[in-house]
């Protein structure tokens, strides 16, 4: 897995993983997110999904995770663009929304659910 990083300025940082995120490709996610979120400044986390055709649980927990870690350090951390394979497993996984992708085109919360902020 490649993951390309965009510095988009005040905090906001752009990852464009290309590749599956999966077990063989998140090792790789992890270790550009970990350097990432050392950021002093990290305000917000895009990650462009836009390029990973596959995602399984295991790349679902490393969103998850680096989510968790974005809060615990003041910032979030949020995706755009999924493919429709991709978007299946966030909306199947009720993770959309926690990761700010709102898969039917809403910003409403599921009752129950909360937001990662």
């Amino acid at each position: 897995m490649e993951i390309g990083t965009r510095d988009m300025g005040a905090g906001r940082l752009f990852l464009s993983p290309v590749g599956d995120l999966d077990m063989a490709g998140a090792p790789a996610f992890d270790r550009v997110l970990d350097g990432v979120l050392d950021r002093p400044d990290l305000v917000e986390i895009v990650v462009d999904l836009g390029a990973v055709p596959f995602l399984d649980s295991t790349g679902v927990a490393a969103l998850l995770r680096g989510a968790a870690e974005a809060v615990g350090r003041g910032a979030t951390l949020r995706v755009t663009d999924p493919q429709p394979v991709v978007a299946r497993v966030l909306r199947i996984t009720a993770v959309d929304v926690l990761l700010g992708w709102p898969g039917d085109g809403s910003s409403a919360v599921e009752p129950g659910w909360r937001r990662l902020r």
